[in-house]
């Protein structure tokens, strides 16, 4: 999907990760950080496995994405390594 659309769907996601996922967040500006990048993520695992590149599937893709980056960041914040 091209760029532009992986970013606004990357803000989006990010902030709706952050309600998701309470008490691994990192402010609104990092969630929408972690949704960009967890939606860079998940738009080339859901590519990779050839799943549709539909907007809704992008946004199911991108969502998960940076719902599973946020948990991983939280544990390893929450570790102190």
């Amino acid at each position: 999907m091209d760029i532009i659309w992986t970013l606004i769907v990357g803000l989006i996601v990010g902030w709706l990760a952050g309600v998701i996922v309470r008490g691994y967040g990192f402010g609104i500006v990092g969630n929408i950080s972690v949704g960009i990048v967890g939606a860079l993520i998940g738009d080339w695992v859901f590519g990779a496995l050839g799943w549709g590149s539909s907007l809704g599937i992008h946004f199911v893709s991108a969502l998960i994405g940076a719902v599973i980056l946020l948990l991983i960041i939280g544990l390893f914040r929450s570790n102190k390594m």
